[in-house]
Formats: C-alpha cells, structure tokens, sequence
C-alpha cells in the first residue's frame, strides 16, 4: 500500500513540474536582461490557469501583436467582449484597454492575466507557478536578485512591451525628406487626413493617437451596449466613450473598432463618411460626426493609400485592404 502511495505522489509531482515547465527549449534559452525576460514570459502559457493561453496567443507578434479575430478566445474556449488592440508602441500612453482603466503598462499586464474570461489566474496563483519552475527561479533571481514576485513579474512583462516600437515606415521616411516613399495618392490621402477627413482631429501625435476619449457613434443602447469609458469612470459624460487607438500598423491589425465589427480599413473609412448609414440612434455621439464628410470614391481610395504608409517594413508582405 505504501508503494502505491508512493507511486501516485510521484505521478502527482511530474505533473505539477510539467505544469510548471513549459515550452522547455524556449526557456532553455537564458534571458540576459528583464526585457528578454519579458519576452519569454509573454509567450508562455504557464501564466494561464489551464497552462494553455498567453498573452502572444492573442497578441500575434506577425500581426503587430494583435489579434485576427473580432473577440478573442481565453482559457476553456470563453469568449471576450471587446478586440484585442496591437500591443505595439505603448511606450508613450497613458492609458491601456479600450476603457482607459489601467495608467500603466505594469497595471496592464495583470489584467489579462486575471481576467476570468482570458488567463484566468490570480497573480498571487501565477507567482506559486513561477516559483516552482526551475528555470524561472533562476532566471529572476538573476535579473531581479529575488524569487518570482508580483512587481518583477509585471515589471518584465511591460519591459519586453516597451520595447515594440515601430517606425520604419514609407510614412517614417517620407517626413525624413524622402518625397519618393509614398506614391501621389498617398499624399493626397495626407492632406485629407488632417483637413477634409477630419482624422487629424483625433490621430495625432508620433504614434497617431491623442491618448483621449472619444464617442464615434458606436453606441446606442440597443444592438451596440458596450458604454466604454463609462465603465471605468462612472461619469455619464464618459457613455459610449472608447480610447483612441495609434495608427501605426493599422493595416495588419483588422478588425477594427472595438468590437470588431468592421473588417477592412474600407469599410472603417466608408463608416467616418457617413455614420448614420451604419448606425442608428447614436447616443452622445462626438460632434465631428453630426455632418457626413461627403469623400468621393477616388479620396477615399487615396486615404486608404495614406493610411497604408503608417506599416511597418516588417509587416508590408501582409498588408491587405
């Protein structure tokens, strides 16, 4: 009886290590400073509560890590309620979620992590994880000089976030003086980008984003529910409210708004013409919408080129209309 005791509590520890060690050849790979550290860590799915999703499983690295798919999938299938926006050039934000509810990219990183619908595992549950993994006990106690803990965890995590910044653009290079970086059209498509579009107004900045809030007609209580800002402020003011995203990369990051209900940046641009169109009964809707932009088919063809050159190099081979 005692050796078959014995024998179950040797099943019961291979498993806790298989748990506990993932992606084994990945984490072979030493990481030499907490930016790698990070790297590692947002690729591996021991930061789940099943030990199935991470957060690259949502962030896909080849799509400006962001998702495919309007609402992404978490542990056991559940579903989420709002796209998964590109974690790339955060650096200088503000404010993290399509609500602004997080002031940092550390307080970012737990959320997913904790979120019942995505990773599921309290960060105090992931720290038990990490601690018993051999090769992350020793990796943070190299960079860190201490064990697996809540503050060095999200610290790595928003290092390696911190690091994704793009701007090796035709854009990046065509305000460098390079007048042949971006074709006739897409200079036209600038010029109605910041007057006759109206983007400008709310895209602006390295990054094309203001880091405000913005009610673009996307809420009317009715088929579109989802309050945004208002969740995190409780301010009826902040109703329908959503964070304006960067455009950078914004051709490999479909499907647009946030809830992914526009599937091409055509049809994105096709909803800024004329909202009313698409949706009825908006509610607090931003006054830069109460009158239809009126672009002809030829500006809407060039503000698509012009929104085309804010993509990476490293993306061009997926760009898709």
């Amino acid at each position: 009886m005692k050796s078959i005791f014995l024998f179950i509590a040797a099943l019961g520890i291979l498993f806790i290590n298989a748990c506990s060690s993932s992606a084994p050849e990945e984490l072979k790979r030493e990481p030499a400073k907490k930016e790698e550290l990070g790297e590692l860590l947002f690729s591996d799915p021991i930061l789940s509560q099943n030990n199935e999703i991470s957060c690259a499983s949502c962030h896909i690295p080849s799509y400006a890590f962001s998702d495919t798919i309007a609402f992404s999938k978490g542990v056991n299938g559940k579903t989420g309620n709002r796209n998964t926006p590109s974690a790339m050039n955060q650096s200088s934000r503000n404010f993290f979620f399509h609500d602004g509810r997080a002031t940092s990219l550390e307080e970012q990183a737990a959320g997913p992590i904790e979120n019942p619908v995505e990773m599921n595992l309290p960060i105090a549950e992931a720290i038990k994880k990490l601690i018993a993994n051999k090769y992350y006990q020793k990796y943070f106690k190299k960079i860190y000089n201490e064990s697996p803990n809540r503050t060095n965890l999200l610290d790595a995590i928003a290092s390696f976030e911190r690091t994704l910044e793009t701007g090796d653009t035709p854009f990046d290079r065509f305000m460098k003086d390079d007048t042949n970086a971006i074709s006739e059209s897409a200079k036209r498509g600038q010029k109605i980008f910041n007057e006759k579009g109206k983007c400008f107004d709310c895209h602006f900045g390295p990054d094309f984003t203001g880091d405000q809030f913005r009610n673009i007609g996307l809420y009317n209580a009715k088929e579109l529910k989802d309050m945004g800002r208002f969740d995190a402020t409780k301010d009826s003011a902040d109703i329908g409210k959503f964070k304006v995203p960067g455009l950078r990369n914004i051709s490999v990051t479909a499907p647009y708004m946030h809830n992914g209900m526009f599937k091409t940046l055509s049809e994105v641009i096709d909803y800024y013409n004329a909202p009313s169109d698409f949706v009825k009964g908006s509610i607090n809707s931003d006054t830069l919408l109460l009158k239809p932009i009126a672009l002809s088919k030829i500006e809407k063809t060039d503000l698509l080129e012009f929104l085309e050159t804010l993509t990476d190099d490293r993306f061009k081979a997926i760009v898709k209309h």
